[in-house]
């Protein structure tokens, strides 16, 4: 992770693409969008979302965030891992704002700018604790002809 100059883009918040679906003792999370890059950084904002009021949260610094796997599933893993750590260390910075800067479907590989600031207890509303990433029950649905992307997460709380 490194920083970076925050950039007109990053203040651009997009619409709402996610919800929360009830899972024994964890949430579900469900996202999607226009493309398989937009469905995989709604996961991300509904992750953030999960553990603050995001209209608290301004967007004062930007973070890289680098993920790899072996299979989209494993991707999708890595990818929300690597903003969890993000959020539990060091910056301890919340996202407002993903933003996949580059998508590698043939060596499972992305590259994204997290825009947001420091959690600040007071500042920002304290949700569920996201604990960890499963792959429990995790499905991408990657249908363009049929539909639109869908992303299934379960995370521990």
């Amino acid at each position: 992770m490194e920083d970076d100059e925050l950039t007109d883009d990053d203040f651009i918040v997009p619409p709402c693409k996610y919800e929360y679906l009830d899972h024994t003792a964890d949430v579900q999370l469900h996202s999607w969008g226009e493309t398989m890059e937009e469905a995989f950084e709604q996961c991300a904002i509904a992750m953030f979302g999960y553990m603050t009021e995001l209209e608290r949260v301004e967007v004062k610094q930007v973070h890289h965030v680098e993920a790899e796997g072996h299979d989209m599933q494993s991707l999708l893993f890595h990818f929300l891992d690597e903003l969890l750590f993000m959020f539990c260390a060091e910056p301890f910075l919340v996202a407002r704002r993903v933003k996949i800067t580059e998508f590698d479907r043939v060596n499972f590989k992305i590259k994204a700018r997290a825009a947001g600031e420091e959690f600040v207890i007071g500042k920002h509303t304290q949700g569920a604790e996201v604990k960890a990433i499963t792959y429990s029950a995790m499905q991408i649905h990657d249908r363009p002809e049929v539909e639109r992307p869908e992303l299934f997460v379960i995370v521990d709380i």
